[in-house]
């Protein structure tokens, strides 16, 4: 009985050690290069952080099709690569090489951003595709988002659809919570959102949004006849680029702002007031403007390639500006930021297009602030 009993007692640690050494050799070789698939158990729920599990869970906010919206997300624009034409205004200057996309988007993830702002433009969507499929991050956890862009908008609805399917394949997903038109190219914007709508109801999208649209251009496509309500408009919104008037247009229309260079690229983080209404909360100016665009109503989209950073421009939930901060954070918008503005939305609608570098069927005469 008993070398019987020991025998069992070996089988059983035998089994346990089958079943063990082969996930023991996976780690090990994760660590050691050999096997990089390893790295999407790496970022499990088990492993986060407090605060990453508190920035996973930030509040939703409702849309008017009755989907939620994180109220926080990560930029992918520049991560890992720069687009040939992008504007010079916004372009890096560090000379730093920017690491890959799939290891910033794998920080990103792990420090519990779930909300990822994805385009074509910004020419990563796979490299984000495997960032995703390294984390473990169950898909009903995320919300990805991407937009299409001005060449793909002018070649027709074709086009925009086969696109629409790369974009799938890239980021390794069956739906996408939101997808856009990027900029309201002239004379092809609104065909190319027509022949998206047919796929908020395949399940395709969940739902449609835009992108640099002005009330002018919005008031075109809804005047063509929808069958599915544009949910998001995505612009520069900023304490140095806040168009009022443009904001409370569209909340009136029941379309969510999200707010891109909300950080202003980091160019005004030693604005004086910023440095002082940062010094009086305690926080970093980077806050002081994520808080300012928290605190507006608008969805805040940071984007950094260093995790502290990632962090940091996550802690903007702890505290609240005062109205007078707020008010005057709203008076930093200048008469020559309205300017710049209009010259890059004239510049941008055609941008990559057949028309690019001309002003041919741009609306010169849109609401500016």
């Amino acid at each position: 009985e008993h070398d019987t009993s020991r025998l069992s007692d070996e089988m059983k640690m035998s089994r346990a050690a089958a079943v063990l050494l082969p996930t023991l050799r996976l780690v090990f070789s994760a660590f050691i290069g050999r096997a990089p698939v390893a790295r999407r158990h790496l970022f499990s729920a088990s492993t986060m952080s407090d605060e990453a599990a508190e920035l996973a869970s930030r509040p939703l906010i409702t849309l008017s099709d009755g989907t939620c919206h994180p109220s926080i997300g990560f930029g992918t624009y520049k991560c890992g690569s720069i687009p040939a034409s992008a504007s010079a205004s916004t372009s890096s200057n560090t000379g730093e090489a920017s690491p890959p996309a799939r290891d910033i988007v794998s920080e990103a993830l792990a420090c519990g951003y779930r909300f990822l702002d994805c385009a074509q433009f910004y020419a990563n969507e796979a490299e984000v595709g495997a960032a995703v499929a390294d984390s473990g991050v169950a898909r009903s956890e995320l919300y990805l988002a991407s937009k299409v862009w001005t060449s793909t908008i002018e070649s027709g609805p074709e086009a925009v659809l086969a696109q629409l399917d790369r974009t799938l394949t890239d980021l390794g997903t069956e739906y996408l919570d939101l997808y856009c038109i990027h900029w309201p190219v002239p004379g092809k914007h609104v065909a190319a959102y027509k022949a998206l709508e047919p796929l908020v109801a395949a399940g395709k999208i969940r739902s449609l949004g835009l992108s640099n649209y002005s009330v002018e251009d919005y008031q075109e496509l809804v005047a063509s006849g929808l069958s599915v309500s544009p949910q998001i408009n995505q612009i520069e919104l900023n304490p140095f680029l806040y168009r009022k008037n443009t904001v409370d247009f569209f909340r009136a229309e029941g379309v969510l702002l999200q707010s891109y260079r909300a950080l202003r690229d980091g160019k005004q983080f030693g604005h004086p007031l910023l440095v002082s209404i940062a010094a009086s909360h305690g926080v970093s100016t980077a806050q002081i403007l994520g808080r300012w665009c928290v605190q507006k109503g608008f969805i805040y989209i940071p984007k950094s390639v260093k995790k502290e950073r990632m962090e940091e421009n996550a802690r903007v939930f702890h505290f609240a500006l005062k109205e007078e901060e707020m008010k005057s954070l709203d008076d930093l918008t200048t008469p020559e930021a309205i300017e710049n503005f209009k010259g890059l939305y004239r510049k941008c609608v055609n941008r990559d297009t057949s028309k690019d570098g001309t002003l041919d069927g741009v609306k010169m005469d849109i609401t500016n602030d």
